[in-house]
């Protein structure tokens, strides 16, 4: 395990990794998970050996610091991930990224466009105020300090197992305030950037999901969107052959 100061307050980001040759691959995990629980399975692939790859945990989740006077703006998780990807001695570094964690490659793309040559996004946030039945609907439903006096509890009994697996990892100051700010969307906002972004850009949408808004103008500015056969929000579970292939270069 590695870690770097991201809030000049002595607060770290940390990660693991395994060792092969670059541009690095960073994955990097979405709202209450941990991303080797969501990503290893892929890296440990053969399509994709010989690659080094990080599993980046954000701020506030998996065995990252939880600082309770972090904002947890897309923002600050995107230079705490490039504090990290700094302190590994990364640039043109590729980013595989779940959810919110791809509104943060996203973000990181346009603030640090040395640090990021591809990105690999799947489902991820491109615009304010999801719908209610968004994830962080469930969080955002109650106070900050309501959720963290009781209704972190509640939510975590109705999420499901397996978000509740690693949701429960997440501090829960830091899991609502990730997810108000992740229901703002950056400025500009996420889709707007990633449409602007000149990198290689691959956006992968579950079937199961429905069809994704706005597809006809992202593939207009470059993005490549593919639709995952038989999968939900979580590709790389659902269907890990496809998410593979598109990490790989060949989806």
């Amino acid at each position: 395990m590695r870690q770097t100061e991201f809030d000049g307050k002595g607060n770290c980001i940390r990660w693991t990794e395994t060792p092969g040759e670059g541009p690095a691959r960073v994955y990097v995990h979405g709202l209450g998970s941990v991303s080797a629980v969501y990503h290893a399975h892929i890296a440990a692939r053969t399509e994709l050996a010989g690659r080094r790859s990080l599993f980046v945990d954000l701020p506030g989740h998996g065995i990252s610091d939880r600082p309770e006077d972090f904002a947890y703006r897309l923002e600050d998780h995107a230079d705490a991930l490039a504090a990290a990807l700094d302190a590994a001695g990364l640039t043109g570094a590729e980013l595989i990224a779940h959810s919110m964690g791809g509104s943060v490659a996203i973000v990181l793309a346009r603030r640090r466009p040395d640090l990021v040559s591809r990105l690999v996004l799947t489902e991820a946030n491109l615009d304010a105020s999801p719908p209610p039945a968004a994830g962080s609907a469930s969080i955002t439903a109650y106070e900050e300090d309501e959720f963290v006096d009781g209704a972190h509890a509640r939510v975590l009994e109705g999420v499901g197992s397996l978000w509740a697996a690693t949701m429960r990892l997440a501090d829960p100051r830091a899991l609502h305030r990730s997810a108000t700010w992740l229901r703002r969307g950056s400025e500009p906002i996420m889709r707007d950037i990633l449409e602007e972004l000149s990198i290689d850009r691959v956006y992968l949408q579950g079937e199961l999901s429905g069809e994704l808004p706005g597809r006809e103008a992202l593939e207009t500015a470059g993005v490549r969107v593919v639709t995952v056969p038989g999968a939900g929000h979580n590709v790389m579970f659902d269907n890990p052959d496809a998410f593979v292939a598109a990490v790989a270069g060949q989806g």
